[in-house]
């Protein structure tokens, strides 16, 4: 699957999700929510992937975690922010580096319209 047609996808979960929540809420409820709502559609997907840092040639467990692998392909970080910083960008882009993976999304369930907490990155 394209990237355009697998993000596109996505997003679209996570519009329904927004619909029926709205803002405001922890973002912990709304992965699980978007979590469910991914298994009604059939996107395969994994919810708070392990993340572990290679540093000089060792694998190292130091807690990250990954909101979201769709389709083995797709990094979605999601946030309950008043606004998306130049930080949260940032550790999406790092999370893509060091999953080899080559696109994600930065979304933000706390926005009166959902769109406009989305951001697309390729790396």
């Amino acid at each position: 699957m394209e990237f355009d047609a697998l993000s596109n996808r996505l997003i679209g979960c996570a519009i329904e999700v927004h619909r029926h929540l709205g803002p405001g809420l922890l973002e912990s409820a709304c992965l699980r929510c978007l979590s469910h709502e991914l298994n009604l559609v059939g996107l395969k997907h994994e919810t708070e992937k392990p993340l572990p840092l290679d540093y000089k040639g060792v694998s190292l467990d130091c807690g990250y975690r990954i909101d979201l692998l769709v389709e083995d392909e797709l990094i979605v970080e999601l946030k309950c922010v008043e606004k998306i910083l130049p930080i949260h960008k940032a550790q999406l882009l790092t999370y893509m580096k060091l999953m080899g993976k080559h696109v994600g999304l930065l979304i933000n369930f706390n926005e009166e319209r959902l769109v406009d907490g989305l951001v697309r990155m390729v790396f």
